[in-house]
């Protein structure tokens, strides 16, 4: 059963679903007659919802911790944990604080297992779940000079490499697109498409620039930050 099925099953059942990403929120959307349900986003820019018709108990807990981390050193512990990525929501670093969204019934399980980001001792903190209710997403602008929109191309001249050793990260399955494991090689690219590349980062492909004397293709794209 595909995950998006699950999520309906769940919708009917218990009121409402775990936290999806945008491809699986579209799916289970699609699926069910409309003005029967609500969508419920923690911040201005987040990227995981939740689809109700009974509206979930949510809390948003701060993080502590004295070193500096990355939210891949977040969400990797987060797995390690070995529970459904749909149990927590958005990962938020702002203003040097590290924040993620969850169930209240999770917060006994995490304050007993999550106890630990790389070398470091953490503590868990509810804070209000209105505290980053205007939160925007930063990103940091890249231009690139590309031949195509291919999705292979733009991400050989992101990590300065060659579209063979992209083709096999791809065949390796370390690259998402749209919240989905990229299959084809030689998908184009268009406004507002995310993607992401196993330890290197998560991307959106914002605009076309302009073009060169060449009829190469000026793009920018926005890496999360």
């Amino acid at each position: 059963m595909e995950n998006y099925e699950k999520e309906i099953n769940r919708f009917y059942n218990n009121g409402y679903t775990f936290f999806l990403n945008k491809s699986d929120s579209n799916k289970v959307i699609n699926r069910l007659k409309k003005n029967t349900f609500n969508i419920y986003s923690t911040n201005n820019d987040c990227e995981k919802v939740i689809i109700y018709k009974d509206k979930p108990d949510i809390i948003l807990l701060e993080i502590d911790i004295k070193e500096k981390i990355r939210h891949q050193d977040i969400l990797g512990s987060l797995m390690n944990l070995g529970i459904d990525d749909g149990l927590f929501g958005d990962i938020i670093i702002y203003n040097n604080k590290y924040y993620f969204y969850t169930f209240r019934y999770m917060l006994d399980y995490f304050k007993m297992e999550f106890r630990k980001i790389k070398h470091s001792y953490i503590n868990l903190i509810e804070k209000d779940l209105d505290l980053l209710s205007q939160y925007e997403q930063n990103f940091l602008d890249i231009k690139i000079i590309t031949k195509s929109l291919r999705i292979d191309s733009v991400i050989a001249k992101i990590i300065h490499s060659n579209r063979d050793d992209v083709k096999k990260i791809i065949k390796d399955k370390l690259v998402m697109y749209n919240d989905e494991i990229l299959k084809d090689f030689d998908k184009i690219l268009k406004i507002n498409d995310t993607f992401s590349i196993r330890k290197i980062g998560k991307f959106k492909f914002d605009n076309i620039i302009s073009s060169t004397k060449k009829d190469n293709l000026i793009i920018n794209i926005k890496k999360y930050n």
